[in-house]
Order: C-alpha cells, then sequence, then structure tokens
C-alpha cells in the first residue's frame, strides 16, 4: 500500500497542471496513466501541428518555445516531458486504473500495469483527469471490427498506392484525407452531413474543397456506410447504393470520456448530455472528495475544454483541495 495526500488519474497537460499545483502547495501527489506521460498527444498524428500557440500550452509558469508560430506534436512532447521533469513529479506509467473505492479522506485506488502486477495507491482526495482521446465514437456498422479499420490516424506511408476510404468531415477527417492523397494514396471521404465541417480551419478548407471540386478526392455527402467488408465499403448515399473497392477505412467520427469509467468511480452523469454533476467553483463531484478536471468536466461536449482552458483546472482544484486540508 502507497499513502498520498491526492491521486490524479490520467498524466496529460491538465494531469501534469493538477500534480504541479498541489506538489508546489506541499502535498505528496502521485500520477497515474494506463499509457505515458501525455498518451493522447503522443498518439496524434506523428507531423501534426497545433492549432494554437505556444503560450497557450504552458503549465506551471514554464515557458514553451516552437521553431514556428504553432508547435507540433514532437515540440509538445519533449516540453511535457521537461516540466515534468522540472517539478519532479511522481507519474507512474502505464497503471490503468480499476477503480476507486472509499471514501472522501480514505480513498483506495487500485491499478495494474502491463504485465497484470496489482497496485492500490490510498489517498484523502482523487482526481480524475483521464481525457476523451481513447474512446472513439464507432460507426456501429457491420465490419467495423476488421483489422483494416483505422480511428487513429498517425502517418501516411503505410498506404502508398491503397484505396482508403476517410469518414468524417471536420478538421481530423480533412488532415488525413489531405496527407493520404498527398501521399499516393487513392483516397475517398464520406459524410453523413451534407458539407464539409464549417471549422475546420482556415489554411485546411481551401485545400480540401479544391481536391473536392477537382475529382482528386472523391467525396459523398449525405451518405452513411451500411457494411464494411475485406475488399469493399458499401454505402447509402441519396442516390442509392454504392459499392467501392477498399482497402482501409479511417473513422475519423470523434472520440469521447470513458464515460462507464466516470460512473463506475460514482460521478453521477445527466443522461442527455454526460456532463457530470460537480461543484463548478472547487470542479469536486457529487461523490464527496473525488474532483474532475479537463475535457471530462464537458461531457459528451468535449470540443468547450482544451489543454489551453483546461490547464487552468489544476489551480482550481488545488485550491480547493488546500483549503480542505489545509485549513
Amino acid at each position: 500500500m502507497i499513502d498520498y495526500d491526492v491521486v490524479i488519474v490520467g498524466a496529460g497537460p491538465t494531469g501534469l497542471a493538477c500534480g504541479i499545483e498541489l506538489k508546489k502547495r506541499g502535498f505528496r501527489v502521485v500520477l497515474l496513466d494506463k499509457g505515458c506521460v501525455v498518451n493522447s498527444l503522443y498518439h496524434y498524428p506523428t507531423n501534426m501541428v497545433f492549432f494554437t500557440t505556444p503560450e497557450l500550452l504552458e503549465i506551471g509558469n514554464i515557458p514553451m518555445t516552437s521553431l514556428n508560430e504553432k508547435p507540433g506534436r514532437t515540440e509538445a512532447l519533449k516540453y511535457y516531458r521537461r516540466v515534468a521533469a522540472h517539478y519532479e513529479l511522481d507519474i507512474r506509467q502505464y497503471q490503468h486504473v480499476e477503480r476507486v473505492e472509499g471514501e472522501d479522506g480514505s480513498f483506495l485506488v487500485h491499478a495494474h500495469d502491463i504485465n497484470q502486477a496489482v497496485s492500490t495507491y490510498s489517498a484523502h482526495k482523487v482526481i480524475l483527469s483521464t481525457g476523451f482521446y481513447d474512446v472513439p465514437n464507432l460507426l456501429n456498422v457491420p465490419g467495423e471490427d476488421l483489422p483494416k479499420v483505422i480511428h487513429y490516424y498517425k502517418e501516411p506511408h503505410p498506404y502508398y498506392n491503397q484505396d482508403v476510404l476517410v469518414v468524417g468531415a471536420k478538421n481530423s477527417a480533412a488532415i488525413a484525407a489531405l496527407d493520404l492523397w498527398w501521399s499516393g494514396a487513392r483516397v475517398t471521404l464520406v459524410h453523413r452531413g451534407a458539407e464539409l465541417h464549417k471549422n475546420i480551419k482556415y489554411w485546411i478548407m481551401p485545400n480540401i474543397s479544391n481536391r473536392i471540386k477537382n475529382g482528386e478526392i472523391p467525396a459523398y455527402f449525405n451518405t452513411t456506410i451500411s457494411a464494411i467488408t475485406p475488399g469493399t465499403v458499401e454505402l447509402n448515399t441519396p442516390e442509392g447504393p454504392v459499392s467501392l473497392k477498399n482497402d482501409f477505412v479511417f473513422a475519423m467520427t470523434g472520440y469521447r470520456p470513458d464515460f462507464p469509467f466516470l460512473a463506475a468511480c460514482g460521478v453521477a452523469l445527466n443522461p442527455d448530455t454526460q456532463r457530470p454533476d460537480l461543484d463548478s467553483d472547487t470542479l469536486e463531484s457529487a461523490r464527496k472528495g473525488l474532483y474532475l478536471a479537463g475535457v471530462i468536466v464537458a461531457g459528451v461536449h468535449t470540443s468547450e475544454i482544451f489543454i489551453e482552458n483546461g490547464r487552468f483546472h489544476g489551480n482550481q482544484i488545488a485550491g480547493a483541495i488546500a483549503s480542505q486540508l489545509k485549513g
């Protein structure tokens, strides 16, 4: 048994910010993550560039530098490693949290590592900062479990000279479609809506729009997938059924928090929005002593909270915990 003042579940930027603010206040803190440090960022596309400037990604008053106006994934990974090392945060990577038992002042957090070795951590308080990138929104169609169906786009090289379908019409879908097309894949885009999403970034929209207009990336709008087979994708289009030759499907349909895990931890969720019941000032959930940080505060509305604003949850929660534990 390992005793701490606070256990933080999740070592993404918001979890790190929580750990920093608590450590500044003198608390014994451990961060548990089922993957590596900033695991979600690690799984972003290899050459991804953030849509924001470096200073809006900073935590712990450590400056972030970038070669360009907007930092890339590699720069962000290096930055957050540097911050974690600077503050000597106690981060236990590859610790999958199974459940949280106990009550305020006496929690037990049970986890196992990649070898199934079990560890238990005791704490006065628990913070959940588990993000939303680990659970993709499924298409719920026959064949989605085939190995060729991919929910996370990484890089284009393996798909050169392949027939690829990209599902979606937001930034991630547009970036994947363009990247794959530039690298020699035969790309088709499918979207259930009538057009590309209006919030596609201004420097991406002309590129994807022109590729579609010129027929270089065929696009099917108001279209859904009825089935995926080893060699085809079956579509329901406004003109009727269409069968496309296909080698890979990239389902860029978004992600969501692990709501079953949150519910199992005793977090009450709104049945319509999945927003947790919490104190907006302290971010303490309806389960006393259990706090929520980052995008999970927004329920299904994951576009409301990014690193830029979620990073401030650390100070908010740390202040609330300090007022309770230190009086």
